[in-house]
């Protein structure tokens, strides 16, 4: 067993030093120096020799796969006259100063989408968690006008709720909301599809509080509406903080399906711009808007899971 586990391990270094060199080397020879030291019965030794061996074979997987990476996306750029290139990253148009001020025009839109948005949702969507979280048979209607609320709302694609809100209402000319602008129409289709996503979050937050501390505000004469507001609910939200950021990503993201209802979004003015130029250059330049924005926003949302992380784990 020990010589086949040796055999492996070599094996693994030997992958390791042909994948990176500078790093796989070393790999094979602390297997090497771990197989002698074991063979000589220094099995402590041996293991920290392995255990060095290991950590530098992941270093030449790590390195490795990232020099091949890096290698394949400049033979993709350069590759048959450059075309890719030239149709994603059309120089000329990249540095057009005319281009990116009417797609940061177009950008703001999408922001401004977002964040309206996002407070509705965080509304809207606590109204529907805690609905469908109401006891007792005379709230079972109610319930289950929720329930299929939900159940709808995720099962239906974003970009058909925004068609049929964006266009079917004003078809049809419904009113109060047949008058409605194509920015509002956006933010109201949005707003109904992540509503039903962020109240389940919501509705898993408000199910892990533990039922004792229910009943010990309800023995001390809180109502069942009291008792949500005072003790379940603020201490569910902050508990589901991570995950609805998380939700929030993909809802600013979601805003460049917009265009479709004929808001003059990023994603509008890229086309503008691509068919003016005969590439593709505009919506390169709008994915870098929204890189721009989430990766900040991602970095931020795990900072606040490792304070949580942090907190639960200092019992605070």
């Amino acid at each position: 067993m020990k010589r086949v586990g040796r055999v492996l391990t070599y094996r693994k270094a030997a992958v390791a030093s042909l994948l990176f060199p500078p790093a796989g080397i070393p790999a094979l020879l602390y297997s090497i120096r771990s197989s002698r030291l074991a063979a000589q019965g220094e099995v402590e030794s041996a293991r920290i020799e392995g255990e060095k061996a290991r950590d530098w074979s992941w270093y030449a997987v790590g390195y490795g796969l990232t020099v091949y990476l890096i290698a394949f996306m400049t033979w993709l750029l350069f590759t048959n006259g450059g075309s890719v290139r030239i149709v994603f990253l059309a120089w000329s148009i990249l540095t057009d100063g005319d281009g990116w001020r009417s797609l940061l025009k177009g950008f703001w839109i999408n922001v401004q989408v977002f964040l309206i948005a996002e407070v509705i949702v965080l509304a809207w969507a606590l109204v529907v968690a805690v609905v469908r979280l109401l006891p007792g048979k005379a709230c079972r209607p109610i319930r289950f006008l929720a329930t299929a609320y939900v159940d709808a709302f995720r099962a239906f694609p974003a970009i058909l709720v925004v068609y049929l809100v964006g266009l079917g209402f004003a078809q049809a000319n419904v009113p109060v909301l047949g008058s409605l602008s194509d920015m509002q129409y956006a933010i109201l289709g949005l707003s109904l599809t992540y509503g039903a996503y962020v109240s389940e979050v919501y509705r898993a937050g408000i199910e892990s509080i533990h039922w004792s501390q229910v009943a010990a505000a309800r023995s001390l004469g809180l109502s069942y509406t009291q008792t949500m507001r005072h003790v379940v609910v603020p201490q569910a939200v902050r508990r589901v903080v991570p995950p609805l950021l998380n939700d929030f990503i993909g809802l600013q993201k979601d805003t460049a399906i917009i265009s479709v209802i004929g808001v003059l979004d990023v994603v509008s003015r890229a086309r503008f711009l691509n068919n003016a130029k005969g590439t593709l250059a505009g919506y390169s330049m709008a994915a870098f808007l929204f890189l721009l924005v989430t990766i900040p926003f991602t970095r931020w949302l795990e900072w606040m899971q490792r304070r949580n992380q942090a907190r639960t784990a200092g019992g605070r």
